[in-house]
């Protein structure tokens, strides 16, 4: 159970976290958020993280996503949302300063490379004149960060690392996707049906890691 535990614990929050998103349900969303975040947390701890230098980067990646969970429960907020996108950043520094501890496989950084242009590329072309003003640049630099870091994951797993960091780092740039559609394109449930559960798979894969190095 106690291997288990961070595991089962974000996946009970995680069907709560959906039911209040369906129902609309703010308090809802309020209690089981934060605990779903706090599961990956936990499972980073029980994975070792805090006992090695790749390990402590992924905990302060995790860390930094928590807030950013924190910040954008609050609806109609643009500054809330703002600094949830900047706690989002540094967390994706953070994951690609541990992955720069890794050894790297040239070809995996160069399909990674490739795979994610097209991803963030098209990402940008598709959401085109739907981001406000203010959030284009914002936007950009959010896609291209994240695009890195899932580079150089994908390049820790082809030289021989654990699967789950090129796995853990590409489901989570596929879930911002689902974030980047509901804020700025439509806002429905269907974008959170995926989008959430994506999401913390890919926290829990990436903060497994540690245990597997």
């Amino acid at each position: 159970m106690a291997v288990w535990g961070p595991y089962l614990l974000c996946a009970g929050a995680v069907a709560g976290l959906l039911w209040a998103e369906y129902r609309g349900s703010r308090t809802g969303l309020r209690l089981t958020k934060p605990v779903a975040s706090l599961a990956f947390i936990w499972a980073g701890v029980a994975a070792g993280a805090l006992d090695s230098t790749y390990g402590q980067l992924v905990l302060l990646g995790l860390v930094l996503c928590l807030l950013g969970d924190l910040f954008l429960i609050p609806l109609d907020r643009p500054a809330a949302f703002r600094a949830g996108v900047f706690a989002f950043l540094a967390g994706h520094v953070a994951y690609s300063a541990a992955f720069l501890t890794r050894p790297l496989d040239l070809l995996g950084l160069a399909a990674g490379a490739v795979l994610l242009a097209m991803v963030v590329g098209g990402t940008l072309r598709w959401l085109g004149a739907a981001l406000p003003a203010e959030m284009v640049w914002p936007v950009r630099v959010y896609m291209i960060v994240i695009g890195v870091m899932s580079m150089l994951a994908c390049g820790v797993t082809a030289a021989g690392g654990p699967w789950a960091v090129a796995l853990g780092a590409l489901a989570f740039t596929a879930s911002d996707i689902s974030v980047a559609r509901d804020r700025f394109v439509r806002h429905e449930f269907l974008n959170r049906a995926w989008g959430l559960p994506l999401y913390y798979g890919a926290q829990l894969l990436i903060a497994s890691t540690p245990a597997m190095l």
